[in-house]
């Protein structure tokens, strides 16, 4: 699989765990500190309008990368973001172009398989996140994860990932025997036994 069939089978699969989500949900701790499911699965489809208004030339412009709510039916207001990317990274001659991406660097610009890198493996990681949230398990391919490994060892370390809201937390030394989906969490600040805390 190519970078851009690699996030849109990540991104379907978010899609697929955001939406085994019920009413009584949203309110859920997650393994991203000081969100609840709902702040987590709106800040993801924010993401996706913010990456599909790069793919469309338009992500210098800080207004596509701002909060915004869900209303009644989070589930289904993120389905429509998640289109709303797949659809942008679906344009004829998308590989060609360049992305400016202003929460990462807001002087650079990055090539397009460069950006849907860093796309995809925020939506492997979250994926796991709203399964871990919900005590469910993600089914990414084995070739998903394979992929996804080397990106996640690529993503740099240092003080940037000790600062409050930071994406991804310091890597986490990995077990001996772990999977490929342990050492893509550990690499990035997950641990794969993280569970809600008792009485949430």
């Amino acid at each position: 699989m190519d970078i851009v069939q690699l996030d849109r089978t990540a991104v379907r699969e978010s899609v697929r765990v955001v939406e085994l989500a019920g009413p009584g949900d949203w309110d859920r701790p997650t393994p991203c500190d000081r969100w609840t499911l709902r702040l987590l699965v709106e800040h993801m489809g924010v993401q996706h309008l913010g990456f599909a208004a790069a793919a469309r030339g338009e992500g210098a412009d800080p207004g596509v990368w701002e909060p915004r709510p869900s209303g009644d039916d989070p589930a289904g207001w993120y389905r429509g973001t998640a289109h709303a990317v797949l659809d942008a990274f679906a344009q004829p001659g998308l590989l060609e172009r360049r992305f400016a991406l202003p929460e990462i660097d807001t002087e650079a610009t990055f090539a397009a398989s460069t950006a849907i890198g860093f796309h995809f493996i925020d939506y492997v990681v979250h994926s796991w996140d709203v399964a871990a949230s919900l005590g469910v398990r993600t089914a990414f391919p084995a070739a998903v994860l394979d992929a996804a490994l080397p990106v996640a060892l690529r993503v740099p370390g240092g003080a940037r990932r000790e600062l409050p809201g930071a994406a991804f937390r310091p890597a986490l030394d990995p077990a001996p025997g772990d999977d490929t989906l342990r050492l893509v969490l550990s690499a990035l600040g997950r641990s794969a036994d993280w569970s809600p805390p008792q009485g949430s």
